[in-house]
């Protein structure tokens, strides 16, 4: 375990230093190709479109897990500095803190420049609802949810499930992940054939959810947002369903901000309504964005550091 935690660490620190790496073999893309060429003969089978989407998140969690098992089995039979670095790699191309930061802080960029097409254009790449027709406030919004949720889902579940299971569990939880973002929609199309990936995905992050929701808590404390209704906002999703992952995560984030999110936003032009988060003490500005990639650091970074103290305070049990 200890081992476990000298690669996290440095795959954190390369993370914070590098990003994520944007090439055509990252292990994400992978999976998404992976994805694809398989959602189609499925899609198109003889079986119906829930049996159908159950047998492509079987086949893309059973081939990524097997795949990063091979690679890591290989690289130790080649060489135990190779496996090291191997080993490591993996987590980091895991890990997303710079990346989130980097695609949220160009949305920041663009709106402090007036260029509100800029702004649209840049946030379409982290977010899947339309954004060509939203103004100023909804475009902060729509950034503010994506850097709370992310937290989630980009760091602090990698973080979760590296601890508990090294790069293999990892990366399964990273093939449950791209499964959700590209067929779990609930439109007409993937109403029924992306339910499963969006189930399991729910189910995965559920844990890591409540997790986030705490240090999220913390680092607004730690960064002067400490609000006394953050508990209380808590507390209204802590104890929800996996459902309510996301909302959770911007609950905390909301509360210690001042604002409200949530609201109406529309995918593919279909119109979809999320319930009202926050206390709405402020309107929302773009120093928003600032201060919420800024919470995310800190909450990642005091994950990482917990997670660390609990596995030498266990004995790496």
């Amino acid at each position: 375990m200890e081992y476990r935690v000298l690669a996290v660490l440095l795959a954190y620190l390369l993370d914070l230093v590098f990003g994520d790496p944007q090439w055509s073999w990252h292990p994400v893309r992978i999976i998404g190709r992976l994805i694809a060429k398989s959602e189609i003969p499925l899609y198109k089978s003889r079986f119906n479109k829930r049996l159908s989407g159950f047998l492509l998140v079987i086949l893309v969690i059973g081939i990524t897990v097997i795949g990063v098992f091979l690679i890591l089995k290989i690289s130790r039979l080649i060489h135990a500095y190779l496996y090291s670095i191997t080993y490591v790699l993996l987590i980091y191309f895991a890990l997303a803190a710079k990346s989130l930061a980097a695609e949220a802080g160009k949305v920041y960029k663009a709106l402090r420049k007036n260029d509100i097409i800029q702004a649209r254009k840049s946030l379409s790449m982290i977010v899947a609802r339309d954004t060509e027709a939203l103004e100023e406030p909804q475009v902060i919004r729509a950034t503010v949810e994506t850097v709370a949720e992310s937290t989630m889902d980009g760091i602090i579940s990698p973080l979760f499930y590296v601890f508990l299971g090294g790069p293999v569990l990892l990366w399964a939880y990273k093939a449950i992940n791209t499964l959700d973002s590209m067929v779990g929609y609930r439109d007409d199309k993937y109403m029924f054939f992306g339910r499963a990936a969006a189930k399991i995905d729910a189910i995965a992050n559920f844990i890591p959810a409540k997790i986030t929701c705490f240090f999220l808590l913390i680092a607004g404390y730690c960064c002067g947002k400490y609000r006394r209704n953050s508990w209380l906002w808590l507390r209204r999703y802590f104890f929800k369903g996996k459902e309510y992952n996301s909302e959770a995560t911007e609950a905390v984030m909301a509360s210690a901000l001042g604002i409200r999110l949530g609201g109406i936003n529309f995918y593919n032009s279909i119109q979809a309504r999320k319930n009202f988060i926050g206390d709405d003490t402020y309107p929302l500005k773009i120093t928003h964005i600032k201060e919420s990639i800024r919470i995310a650091y800190v909450a990642s970074g005091l994950c990482l550091a917990m997670s660390i103290l609990f596995v030498f305070l266990t004995g790496g049990r």
